[in-house]
C-alpha cells in the first residue's frame, strides 16, 4: 500500500481567509473544494485543520430521526449551531476544545486504497503523533459514544476520536474530530439529549446511539498532560514533517475559489431542510 505517511508532499490549509471566518459553512465548503482539487494531475497531498465555535455536526443518518426539530430546538437552545455535514452518519459536537482534520489523497494509479486502508492512515498518524506518551491506542467500535465506528480511537477503554470517510472520483478524504480538552462529559450529555428529543421513545428502522457521556474522555486527561488543540495541531504537522513530507503553503488560485464556491452552494442546498425549519417555528 502506498505510504502517504512518508515522503510525500502536503498542502497544509490550517485557517480560512479573512473574508469567511464568520461563515460556519465554509470549513465544510473548503474540505469538498479540496477533495476535487486534489483529483487534479500533479496536486499533492492536502492536511486540512478546520476548528470550529460551538456547533452540533449532524451526519445524514440524523435527518431521518422522526422528531429532528425538536432534537435541534434542544441544541439551539442550548447554546450551538446545528450544521449537517457531507460525511459520517451520526452526530458530533465541535468547540474550541475539539481538533477537526483531515488527510485528503490522490488514490495512486498502481494500487486502489480500500476504505479499511483510508482509515488505517489515520490511525496510523494519530499513533505516531502520540507514541511519545506511551500509551496503547486501540481502535475498535466504542457503542455507546457518539458517532459510534468501527475505528473509533481510545486509550484505556475511554474515546476520544472517531474518524469519517469522503470519496470523490480518485480523491480520498480521511475526516477525525479529537476530543482534547473542555468539558467532554458535557458534550456526551448534549448528543444523548439531542437523540432523546429526536426520538422521542419512537422506533425506527435506523439505530441511534444510547449515549454514555462516561464512554468518552479528553485526550488530555487520558495521556495526563495539559494539551491545547493549538499544540495537537503543530504535533500533528510535526509527526508528518518527521516522516520526510515535505510541507508547504497552499495556493489559493482563482480556479480553486471557484470550486470552493461550487462546493458552499452545494453545503447550503444540504442545509436547507434544516433552515426551512428554522423558517416555520
Amino acid at each position: 500500500m502506498n505510504d502517504f505517511l512518508r515522503q510525500s508532499t502536503y498542502y497544509v490549509y490550517d485557517r480560512l481567509p479573512d473574508s469567511l471566518q464568520s461563515d460556519s459553512l465554509a470549513p465544510f465548503a473548503l474540505g469538498d473544494a479540496l477533495l476535487r482539487q486534489v483529483n487534479q494531475d500533479g496536486s499533492p497531498s492536502i492536511l486540512h485543520f478546520w476548528p470550529m465555535d460551538e456547533m452540533v455536526i449532524l451526519g445524514m443518518m440524523d435527518t431521518k430521526l422522526p422528531y429532528l426539530l425538536a432534537g435541534i430546538t434542544y441544541v439551539e437552545e442550548s447554546g450551538y449551531d446545528v450544521r449537517i455535514r457531507p460525511a459520517g452518519g451520526l452526530a458530533v459536537v465541535a468547540d474550541s476544545g475539539i481538533l477537526n482534520f483531515s488527510l485528503i489523497l490522490k488514490e495512486p494509479e498502481e494500487e486502489k486504497l480500500s476504505i479499511d486502508d483510508g482509515y488505517e492512515m489515520m490511525v496510523n498518524l494519530i499513533r505516531q503523533t502520540f507514541a511519545p506518551y506511551g500509551k496503547n491506542i486501540e481502535a475498535y467500535e466504542i457503542p455507546d459514544s457518539y458517532c459510534p465506528g468501527k475505528f473509533d480511537l481510545s486509550i484505556d477503554g475511554k474515546k476520544f476520536a472517531g474518524i469519517a470517510q469522503r470519496r470523490f472520483k480518485k480523491g480520498i478524504g480521511i475526516m477525525i474530530y479529537l476530543s482534547v480538552e473542555g468539558n467532554q462529559s458535557k458534550r456526551g450529555e448534549l448528543i444523548k439529549n439531542f437523540y432523546r428529543n429526536g426520538l422521542q421513545g419512537a422506533e425506527t428502522k435506523w439505530h441511534y446511539p444510547d449515549v454514555n457521556p462516561d464512554s468518552m474522555a479528553n485526550l488530555s486527561d487520558l495521556l495526563g498532560v495539559p494539551l491545547t488543540v493549538s499544540e495537537v495541531q503543530e504535533m500533528i504537522v510535526a509527526a508528518l514533517a518527521a516522516g520526510e513530507n515535505q510541507i508547504m503553503e497552499p495556493d489559493w488560485t482563482d480556479a480553486f475559489h471557484l470550486e470552493y464556491q461550487e462546493a458552499h452552494d452545494k453545503m447550503e442546498k444540504r442545509n436547507q431542510q434544516i433552515l426551512e425549519q428554522r423558517t416555520r417555528r
